[in-house]
């Protein structure tokens, strides 16, 4: 499996939260090499790995398959399309982002951008405040948009030094990727439980994809495949992960000690690098959704430190994709006793 090239299709593919069909289309293609029977369920890729032994419990590997993006909320007079938020945008660097508006067929846009010469100083964006210019008279754009289309950031992939790439929606596709390339290193071992997966829908709206899913699969255990916070400039460094040190085991009140134990055990013992991340409360990923679903759920987040995150160019290294999957494959075999 092509690391990089995975996680660059999955990029590639548009899925805005609520709007994520190509996004899992593209995901099930790739899962249904380990998952041949998987398949969408309510916006949920959803596939078992292999048969099912009732004598072992249920494990799912979670990671979530939209994006942060915007809806169409109507078009101004002047032909302007006004929008809404799906998911937390930064609203600060929205001004000349290029993007794609996703109505009967894809059209270019450019945000606004008010020149600094006509500016009366530093502001952020309100929402309200947002606009895409596609060069079109309202006329024209009725033809091809309607309220309640989603639109997304029009940038591509990118590699840079070393192991690192940059891309928009790496939020949570690299998570996706992860999870495939542990199933690829398991191709050859048996596991210690029945192994479902799911690409959850909507989680950038309140891990809504997730919560039907834990409903539907109910599991003993849970993996939350996701992203959190690389160190970048000016931050604080207990906050965050650092980029290329391994994948982020979590511990939380709100996550199984038990889990986070030995997942950190099992790092040690096959000398996979990882890094602890501490929260105080809810984790804010799908694991939240997962711990108290039904009768409740051993949980616990694998995060991969993401930099710029929520924005078009957000950046992470390929070493901690690998760690990830490698503690999550190692997790997951079948120990000889």
């Amino acid at each position: 499996m092509d690391l990089k090239e995975t996680i660059f299709a999955l990029c590639r593919a548009d899925g805005a939260s609520g709007s994520e069909g190509n996004a899992a289309e593209t995901a099930l293609s790739m899962l249904r090499e380990y998952c041949p029977e998987a398949e969408i369920i309510h916006g949920n890729v959803i596939g078992t790995l292999g048969e099912t032994d009732e004598s072992k419990p249920t494990l799912v590997l979670d990671a979530h398959i939209d994006q942060v993006g915007f809806i169409v909320t109507y078009m101004t007079d002047d032909g302007f399309i006004k929008v809404g938020d799906l998911g937390g945008i930064d609203r600060r660097l929205l001004p000349a982002q290029n993007v794609t508006v996703h109505g009967k067929r894809d059209i270019k846009g450019v945000i606004c951008s008010v020149p600094p010469h006509l500016s009366d100083g530093e502001k952020v964006l309100k929402m309200s405040d947002v606009a895409v210019d596609c060069g079109m008279s309202k006329a024209e754009l009725e033809e091809i948009v309607s309220p309640g289309d989603t639109i997304t950031y029009d940038i591509d992939c990118r590699e840079l030094l070393g192991q690192r790439i940059t891309a928009r929606s790496l939020d949570d596709r690299c998570g996706v990727a992860a999870i495939l390339l542990a199933l690829d290193i398991l191709k050859e071992h048996s596991t210690a439980y029945n192994v479902t997966v799911i690409f959850s829908s909507q989680e950038e709206l309140g891990e809504r994809g997730a919560k039907i899913g834990a409903f539907r699969i109910d599991p003993d255990i849970a993996l939350a495949v996701d992203v959190s916070f690389g160190l970048s400039d000016s931050e604080e460094r207990e906050k965050c992960g650092e980029l290329g040190k391994g994948a982020m085991i979590g511990i939380s009140p709100c996550l199984s000690r038990d889990i986070s134990d030995r997942l950190i055990s099992t790092a040690r013992v096959v000398e996979i690098p990882y890094q602890i991340e501490v929260m105080n409360g809810s984790t804010g990923t799908n694991a939240d959704r997962y711990s108290v679903n039904r009768e409740g759920a051993k949980t616990c987040t694998i995060s991969i430190p993401l930099r710029n995150m929520h924005t078009p160019a957000e950046v992470i290294d390929l070493r901690d994709v690998r760690a990830a999957a490698e503690l999550i494959a190692e997790f997951v075999k079948e120990t000889e006793e």
